[in-house]
């Protein structure tokens, strides 16, 4: 675990918020280094898949030639749903790293835990640096609600 690829995640999450998507980022490492980068797109878009892990995902793949993604690490702003910690887990990742807890939809311990679930294992670290992840969440919200009002 690297401190440097949450805070990139972070910056991928700023990413989010400065085109009025809900701040979620997220990065994926190998060999320590960042091979891709993925923010929420789901409202630019118009596409309920567009989440910052599909994304980073995506660009992953393409750039190791591949569906499956050995050795390689995910680092994302908010513990991922069920959809991203099923993609996560199909694309043999091995080890997730996230911010800020998800007690409505996050699927590794907060409202479930998958990691085990299917054949391939993952392992999961949560709460890094989960005061600036949850912050950037709370406060594109309460903004949200303000411009609504």
């Amino acid at each position: 675990m690297d401190i440097k690829f949450m805070k990139e995640a972070i910056r991928q999450a700023k990413k989010a918020e400065a085109i009025d998507e809900t701040p979620i980022g997220a990065v994926i490492v190998k060999d320590g280094k960042i091979i891709a980068r993925g923010y929420n797109k789901r409202e630019t878009k118009k596409n309920a898949l567009l989440h910052a892990e599909i994304i980073a995902i995506d660009k992953a793949c393409k750039k190791l030639g591949g569906w499956r993604l050995p050795g390689c690490d995910i680092y994302v702003t908010l513990e991922p749903c069920p959809m991203c910690t099923g993609a996560i887990i199909q694309a043999r990742i091995e080890n997730v790293y996230f911010g800020a807890y998800d007690a409505k939809s996050g699927c590794l311990g907060s409202a479930c835990d998958l990691s085990g679930v299917l054949p391939h294992k993952i392992e999961y670290q949560g709460g890094i640096m989960k005061t600036e992840c949850e912050e950037i969440l709370k406060n594109f919200f309460k903004n949200l609600r303000k411009r609504e009002k």
